[in-house]
């Protein structure tokens, strides 16, 4: 069990092997709250929809094959936006 201590100022820190375990980073925001028993809950708040980063998710996905060119990934965008548009109609 780790102990922590409130500073003057009204901050707790976490301890650094409980950061490391839990791969908490500085910034992080966290939601807070009472039980009935007096405890407190401390969780990593959850990203709003659309706050989330392509470095957040890069590699999730796995492509296999040759890269592909800025061109090819152009014209795949324009292919899938006329797509798109001609179910919409």
């Amino acid at each position: 069990m780790e102990t922590t201590r409130l500073s003057s100022r009204g901050q707790v820190s976490i301890p650094k092997a409980l950061r490391g375990r839990l791969h908490l980073q500085p910034g992080q925001e966290f939601t807070i709250e009472s039980t009935t028993d007096g405890a407190l809950l401390l969780r990593p708040a959850k990203p709003t929809p659309g706050s989330v980063t392509l470095d957040e998710v890069a590699g999730c996905l796995r492509y296999v094959g040759p890269a592909k060119t800025l061109e090819e990934m152009d014209a795949a965008i324009a292919r899938g936006a006329r797509e798109r548009e001609h179910a919409r109609r």
